[in-house]
């Protein structure tokens, strides 16, 4: 696998910022929605509104409609749609800072599809985030000295002579 360009450590640097904050957001909005799933479709048969009869936040029942499914008898804001919608665009977002770190960091990709597991498997994104950002930091520094090393024989400079 070729490795990233040296001109690139500051795209890769911004990417990695970008793919942390959006791996936290997604990590935790999934959390909320599984809290949601688990409220929702156990017998609780709860959902989570804002505003309308119940107050500032409060659970209305689901109950069984007629054509089979799950219907909500709360009124005001549905949350437990938001979550879920909300989950659903900031994922969009996670796979775009886990494409674009995966494509400066020039790595294969099985790796990106493990990246993007992260949005879809509880608490993936928090072990992924920690673990990608610990190795990019590690190999950009490993490669900057390598490079300011002149009698380094690293992949990077092997090139240059």
């Amino acid at each position: 696998m070729p490795e990233p360009k040296a001109v690139s450590f500051p795209a890769i640097r911004g990417a990695l910022k970008f793919y942390q904050i959006a791996s936290v957001i997604t990590g935790v909005m999934l959390l909320l929605l599984c809290t949601e799933m688990v409220l929702k479709y156990t017998p609780i048969h709860l959902e989570l509104f804002a505003g309308g009869s119940g107050g500032f936040l409060s659970f209305a029942p689901v109950v069984e409609g007629l054509k089979g499914g799950l219907e909500s008898t709360g009124d005001g804001l549905n949350l437990s749609m938001g979550i879920l919608v909300a989950h659903g665009w900031f994922y969009v977002v996670y796979l775009f800072a886990c494409f674009r770190v995966w494509s400066l960091m020039r790595w294969p990709f099985p790796r990106f599809i493990l990246l993007a597991l992260g949005g879809v498997v509880p608490f993936l994104s928090f072990i992924m985030e920690t673990r990608v950002a610990r190795e990019v930091k590690a190999y950009l520094v490993k490669r900057e000295a390598a490079d300011l090393d002149p009698t380094s024989t690293t992949p990077a400079t092997e090139g240059a002579r």
